[in-house]
């Protein structure tokens, strides 16, 4: 497989148009993907899991019931990326959905089945080559989804659901070319049994193993343990990273792309808490923008680039926040007494009231005493980063 890296996808199709027959009355007047978990959707999760993770179009192919799933997520705002919709008037099969989806598909993309939760690392996903790659999950019994064999990260066969003991399944996330699935015919098709089979044929689908959280909840049993363990999942610690002397080098009022040097091992320790199940929040005073040497637009032209550079490490930052105000701002629209300024606490509790999360293993690395007061007033632990392997720190301080 070509191991070159490319621009990594930032557009989802979610298949969200099954029947749900095998969840009975149900899915009478719900859609599968919008049974209750936990008093939300399930694609809620499915959906917000996506934002954290750097995706910032979504397009919802539905069928059945399309109607609450439109009206729960409209355009997309309240959850911060763009939704779009495809929808059936006759079912047409999850390749016959894709398909469907053609005219708004980017060159690569991710395709998620809308009722499983899989919480694989997509950047890292999308590192594996340049083509189409399957997400695959271990589990001790293959029955229920069939087996995935691979030959290296090639994935050379996909058999029937009969197949027992432990392997390897699809784990219901895909990465793909969108020259591939133009070639889907028209009419009703399925993506597991006409396109991948297709694809592995030809030697142009890769694998790529995950042991992270999953769930499908495509059936009565597993529907009810998620009420459980989905919620569980969602609440994990948060890693709060300041920016500028932790993540980067401290030059001052850095925001040229051309000015920017990662701190050694940043971007490993970025992955790194990503892959140990914490959410990464980066959490940053911007002064800068207020007294006039750059400006907002300049701000996020080089957030983008840092995440980007990020994934091509395989790593995700789940959300930044900036603070751009300060007391004597040159800007006047900047000049104020602001609570997101450090080291006043607030941008780390609006973090935390925006994010599910377990108080409990979170903390806050910074390098500054105004980061240490901010922590201590949002009442979170703080580690004071002195400089050196930002990855060796990481794993000492979550050991």
């Amino acid at each position: 497989m070509d191991s070159k890296i490319i621009t990594h996808p930032v557009q989802a199709v979610v298949l969200a148009g099954g029947l749900g027959t095998r969840l009975g009355d149900k899915t009478r007047l719900l859609p599968k993907p919008m049974m209750d978990i936990g008093g939300r959707p399930f694609l809620d999760y499915l959906v917000r899991n996506l934002q954290r993770k750097g995706i910032r179009e979504v397009i919802l192919a539905t069928g059945h019931l399309s109607e609450p799933i439109q009206l729960f997520f409209q355009d997309g705002a309240d959850h911060e990326l763009t939704i779009r919709y495809a929808v059936e008037t006759t079912p047409q099969g999850t390749g016959g959905a894709l398909r469907g989806c053609l005219p708004m598909l980017d060159e690569r993309f991710f395709v998620l089945n809308g009722d499983t939760l899989f919480d694989v690392n997509l950047a890292a996903m999308m590192n594996t080559c340049t083509t189409n790659v399957m997400a695959l999950r271990p589990v001790n019994d293959t029955s229920r989804y069939g087996r995935v064999v691979l030959d290296g990260e090639r994935v050379v066969g996909l058999h029937e659901k009969s197949t027992t003991g432990r392997g390897m399944i699809n784990g219901g996330v895909l990465c793909l070319l969108r020259e591939h699935v133009a070639g889907i015919p028209e009419g009703r098709s399925s993506l597991e049994t006409d396109l991948l089979p297709d694809l592995a044929s030809r030697g142009l689908l890769a694998g790529f193993e995950s042991d992270a959280f999953f769930i499908d909840i495509g059936v009565p049993d597993s529907l009810a343990a998620g009420e459980l363990s989905i919620p569980r999942w969602e609440r994990k610690p948060i890693a709060f990273l300041d920016r500028d002397g932790v993540l980067n080098e401290d030059i001052g009022h850095l925001y040229k792309i051309e000015d920017f040097r990662w701190t050694e091992g940043a971007r490993q320790a970025v992955k790194y808490l990503n892959e140990k199940g914490y959410y990464v929040i980066l959490i940053t005073n911007q002064a800068g923008i207020a007294k006039g040497k750059y400006t907002e637009e300049d701000f996020q032209i080089l957030t983008r680039w840092m995440r980007e550079e990020l994934a091509k490490d395989g790593a995700h930052l789940d959300a930044v926040y900036h603070c751009p105000f300060h007391p004597d701002a040159v800007v006047p629209v900047y000049r104020q007494v602001s609570q997101d300024r450090k080291p006043a606490p607030g941008m780390l509790l609006r973090a935390m009231s925006e994010t599910p999360h377990d108080p409990s293993r979170s903390f806050f690395i910074g390098n500054q005493p105004t980061d240490c007061q901010a922590a201590s007033s949002a009442d979170i632990t703080y580690f004071d980063f002195p400089g050196g392997n930002l990855l060796e720190f990481v794993q000492n301080v979550t050991a």
